[in-house]
């Protein structure tokens, strides 16, 4: 073999050696990229999966505003850190008013001890202020009756039938949709599955 062959022989040899060197520290830089990208997800997936708004459950519940009948707003999303029962209703619904007694019940006996807040959207635009002032006045109703005086948040929460009731947890997903009446015991048994 001549001293040429024997130079370009090296080179090519050393010129190997460097490019397994090279593509070794490559591979380790993209490795350790790659567990950081991993080591990050699980919180970028966690604020993902909470940021999906929506109605099915493991959804975050969408948001609204809506005035009580002494004029407070009531915000959906400032009663998080708290299990909220989402009903909606109307003074014109036999089984709307059978249940608001179960609910008042509720509410006085167990909302404090399990952290939960009643929110009761009554569908005004379909009702009239006066019935739902009379019937809550009637009932004793002390938990939050909030007036939809236009539509809309039924479109968003897709109600069909009513009595409605959503079970939304401490992070503000909902859990459960239940529709039709509820009664205590069915109450405190879907609450109580709550986070």
């Amino acid at each position: 073999m001549s001293n040429n062959m024997k130079k370009v022989l090296g080179a090519l040899v050393i010129i190997a050696l460097v490019g397994i060197m090279l593509g070794s520290f490559i591979k380790n830089k993209v490795e350790e990229e790659k567990k950081k990208a991993l080591d990050n997800q699980p919180a970028a997936q966690e604020v993902s999966l909470n940021s999906e708004i929506g109605i099915g459950e493991g959804k975050k519940a969408p948001d609204f505003t809506l005035q009580t009948l002494d004029g407070e707003s009531v915000t959906l999303s400032e009663l998080q850190g708290k299990k909220v029962i989402l009903n909606f209703w109307a003074t014109w619904c036999p089984p709307c008013k059978s249940e608001m007694p179960y609910f008042q019940d509720y509410y006085e006996k167990y909302a404090e001890e399990d952290n939960v807040e009643i929110v009761a959207v009554n569908l005004t635009f379909q009702d009239k202020v006066d019935n739902v002032e009379a019937f809550v006045n009637g009932n004793g109703l002390t938990f939050p009756i909030l007036l939809m005086e236009e539509p809309g948040i039924n479109n968003t929460y897709k109600i069909v039938s009513i009595p409605s009731t959503f079970m939304i947890d401490t992070n503000g997903i909902i859990q459960k949709q239940i529709i039709g009446p509820l009664d205590e015991e069915a109450l405190r048994n879907y609450v109580s599955k709550l986070d």
